[in-house]
């Protein structure tokens, strides 16, 4: 296998926070803490989660528009980011290496906020290559170019302002300047979720067409199970900060190896002949304080899994924090398998956990 076009090791993003009149640091908010993964050019990695996982400051984290606390990231095996390798890519107060940012750009979630509402469409798309001074010659001719690709019509749109236009327009429009330098590796932050249904499977098409014709690389974040496996060729499940399973598509989707993953895919509808209410999995409470996690294992507080241990496992879960790691189906550590890891020191099968999610 070739080397990855997007390496992360070891990120973390770290909130201080602070109080008292001469706000000292109490602690802080882990948002990120300790995520690694590789990313293969041409391939699209979902990461999935509950809201305020931490998935879309791994994003920003990622691009540099927020300065990690810790690990780095790679670009084509050359550090870009992090504290550990000091990187030629700086916080945005310290300037984005442009060489970086040509070759790797965001499609952001709103598309109500993220376009100026005082540019017409061929500015807000023309707008990279103002900036890195790109096809100054044929500007108009190209950006009208990618209006089109991206499903819009350049003589109704080009002149047109945000406010004109529908939610899905709006998202195309941001895809196209997320375009306009001919990126390596887009990563697309809920691309969907502000959208109206109806309109959600044209813009994914959209990507899906894109990335055949293209070559691109998505990072894709998303909440939603159902985007996923439209587009994804691997799913990172992240929980509290954490990837809790990292693995093909079908493998984590079809059958889930951690807990979490299991009850999130519950609560997703499927269409069958008599769902039944009790195959889904109810999670107790809430996802614990980032800044005071759980000691161990970071679900231990809400797991079912849990219930059906003896004390003496039960307690490993609770005293000891399992690594993402390859394991066999009783969870035990296990060098050179299929490539899917699992932070869980217990799969499902081995408590006799099996087919809580059955699909049709």
């Amino acid at each position: 296998m070739s080397d990855p076009l997007l390496s992360v090791r070891d990120l973390k993003r770290h909130y201080p926070v602070r109080s008292g009149i001469l706000k000292r640091k109490r602690g802080a908010v882990r948002a990120v803490d300790g995520v690694s993964f590789d990313l293969q050019a041409g391939e699209t990695l979902a990461v999935v989660g509950e809201s305020g996982c931490g998935k879309s400051t791994l994003a920003e984290t990622v691009i540099g528009l927020d300065e990690p606390t810790a690990g780095e990231v790679l670009f084509e095996g050359e550090p870009l980011a992090g504290t550990q390798s000091g990187g030629v890519l700086g916080s945005l107060a310290g300037g984005v290496d442009k060489a970086f940012r040509r070759r790797v750009q965001m499609v952001f979630q709103d598309p109500f906020s993220t376009l100026n509402e005082r540019m017409s469409v061929g500015r807000i798309v023309a707008e990279p290559l103002v900036i890195h001074g790109e096809r100054e010659d044929d500007r108009a001719g190209y950006v009208r170019e990618l209006l089109e690709t991206v499903g819009l019509d350049p003589d109704r749109h080009y002149d047109a302002f945000p406010h004109e236009l529908s939610g899905g327009q709006r998202q195309r429009v941001g895809i196209a300047r997320a375009l306009a330098l001919e990126p390596d590796l887009l990563v697309l932050d809920e691309p969907v979720s502000a959208l109206d249904v109806s309109v959600r499977a044209g813009i994914l098409e959209l990507l899906r067409d894109l990335q055949a014709e293209r070559g691109l690389t998505y990072l894709l974040i998303s909440h939603d199970v159902s985007v996923v496996r439209q587009v994804a060729d691997r799913v990172a499940v992240m929980y509290l900060g954490e990837f809790v399973e990292l693995g093909d598509l079908g493998d984590v989707l079809d059958d889930p190896a951690h807990p979490y993953t299991e009850a999130l895919l519950s609560s997703v509808p499927r269409v069958c002949a008599a769902p039944d209410p009790d195959d889904r999995i109810r999670l107790p409470g809430s996802p614990p304080d980032p800044s005071e996690p759980p000691a161990g294992c970071r679900f231990h507080p809400r797991c079912h899994l849990r219930e059906r241990l003896d004390d003496e496992d039960a307690a490993r879960c609770v005293a000891e924090d399992p690594a993402l790691t390859e394991r066999d189906a009783g969870g035990e550590p296990r060098p050179g398998g299929d490539g899917r890891t699992v932070a869980c020191h217990f799969r499902p099968a081995a408590v006799g956990i099996t087919d809580r999610n059955p699909r049709e």
